[in-house]
This record gives structure tokens, C-alpha cells and sequence, in this order.
């Protein structure tokens, strides 16, 4: 049998190298404050965070949307219906008869 031959591909160890390189920057490091470096970062911290929230806080000035105004409708004329009498035959339960018949057309 042969042995097991260990081939490394370029891309491998470059991928290898990348994650390597990231965790060891992403390593903590001890805190050392001296000389203000506390008085700094609190005062920065403490400017940041009034101005963010003296932004966020801010009353917003603004006109309400106007009230949509719709004028009433316009006026529909219906012109009269003319009418007029006729003499017409009507059923009056025992014949038809001739009778006066106002007739709307």
C-alpha cells in the first residue's frame, strides 16, 4: 500500500492563513487606562449619547395635512314630464267605456 500522500492546494492554505490572521485580531487585549484615557472615552461617550438622543427627542414642527374639502355636488335639473289628458278605453269591471286619462310621457 501506498502512503497516503498530503497535498495542500494553494487556495486551502490561503483560506487557512485569512481565518487564522481574523481570530487573531480579533484576540482581546488587556484594558489599560492611564493618563485620561477613561476621563475621554467617558466624556466622548457621554457627548455622543446627548446628541443622539437630543436627536431622536426633537419635537417635529409640521402643519397638519388640510382637510379635503369637497364642494357639494352641482344641482341636477330634471326637466317636468309633460303630460296631457287622451281619451282612452278603460276596463271599469263591466265594459270599456271611454274615459278622461292623464297620460305623462
Amino acid at each position: 500500500m501506498k502512503p497516503a500522500a498530503c497535498t495542500f492546494s494553494k487556495r486551502a492554505v490561503l483560506v487557512a492563513s485569512i481565518a487564522l490572521s481574523t481570530c487573531a485580531g480579533l484576540m482581546p487585549l488587556p484594558a489599560a487606562a492611564g493618563g485620561g484615557d477613561f476621563a475621554a472615552g467617558l466624556l466622548g461617550g457621554l457627548a455622543v449619547g446627548a446628541l443622539a438622543g437630543a436627536a431622536a427627542a426633537q419635537p417635529s414642527y409640521y402643519y397638519p395635512y388640510p382637510a379635503y374639502y369637497y364642494p357639494p355636488p352641482p344641482p341636477v335639473y330634471v326637466p317636468a314630464p309633460r303630460c296631457w289628458f287622451e281619451y282612452r278605453r278603460v276596463w271599469d269591471g263591466y265594459g270599456y267605456p271611454l274615459a278622461r286619462v292623464q297620460v305623462c310621457g
